[in-house]
């Protein structure tokens, strides 16, 4: 009976954690004039931390959400980490991401989106 219990534990508390990571995720449709997102980021460097969190977090929820618009991800040692934005006319916006952390990101591309 007490190995029931551990397992039910367990399993709720699986599925908090399970809704707590989709809640957190940064599903949302991007502008319909972004043409490319590239994210460029060196592999190590702890100022390209909060961007290699980004990528780990959102990726596969903005991919579903946004099948279409390519998002490149380009690694590079001793890089500085920067995120582009390529809108039509070939206009691009360059965000530096040195030392921001997953949600600075995703509230970066959100304000880019609402613009």
């Amino acid at each position: 009976m007490l190995g029931l219990a551990i397992c039910t534990i367990f399993s709720v508390k699986n599925i908090l954690d399970i809704e707590n990571i989709f809640t957190k995720m940064a599903a949302f449709k991007l502008s319909s004039k972004f043409k490319e997102l590239r994210i460029l980021l060196c592999q190590t460097s702890e100022a390209s931390a909060g961007a290699r969190q980004f990528i780990e977090q959102n990726y596969v929820s903005l991919k579903k959400v946004n099948p279409t618009l390519p998002i490149l991800i380009r690694e590079c040692s001793d890089t500085e980490p920067r995120l582009y934005i390529r809108a039509g006319c070939g206009k691009e916006t360059c965000i530096p991401l040195a030392n921001l952390n997953a949600d600075d990101i995703v509230q970066h591309l959100k304000q880019h989106t609402a613009s």
